[in-house]
């Protein structure tokens, strides 16, 4: 399966990429997680978007939201994989993209993440650690998680 990653900031996504992202965001936490939120929290504004094509069609996405914005560092969120592409370490190599391009953005600080409780382990393998107790956010189990600034 050979993707094509973009990193875009809000202002230079198009119209076309913007509806991919709105729809894969939909496709996935309102429709197949059955849960009514209000997606367009504002945040997507002041972030970055790691887009993830396989031909023409977004497979993957998350975004990157500056430090201050929701945590005191940057975070992680609203990570995606399309159903078509899971199984396939998609999932893995997003993350793995959002780390590495989190940490170039804004070097030397540490990553927060609101995950969704059954996705712990998979956060887990990428070296975060849990930080918080569990809590509920439109009505699913999350807990926050770190990954610390490791120097060389």
């Amino acid at each position: 399966m050979h993707i094509n990653w973009t990193y875009q900031y809000f202002t230079e996504l198009t119209v076309d990429e913007l509806y991919a992202i709105i729809r894969l965001r939909n496709e996935v936490f309102v429709v197949e997680q059955n849960c009514v939120f209000q997606d367009a929290d504002n945040h997507d504004l002041v972030s970055y978007h790691i887009c993830g094509w396989q031909d023409n069609h977004l497979v993957a996405y998350a975004r990157i939201i500056p430090p201050g914005e929701i945590y005191p560092q940057p975070s992680i969120g609203r990570v995606v994989t399309s159903l078509i592409s899971r199984k396939q370490h998609v999932g893995m190599d997003l993350m793995k993209k959002a780390i590495a391009f989190t940490q170039e953005k804004y070097p030397g600080m540490d990553i927060e993440i609101g995950a969704q409780l059954y996705l712990k382990s998979f956060y887990e393998m990428l070296g975060f650690i849990q930080v918080s107790d569990l809590y509920y956010e439109d009505g699913i189990k999350h807990i926050k998680m770190k990954l610390k600034y490791v120097t060389d």
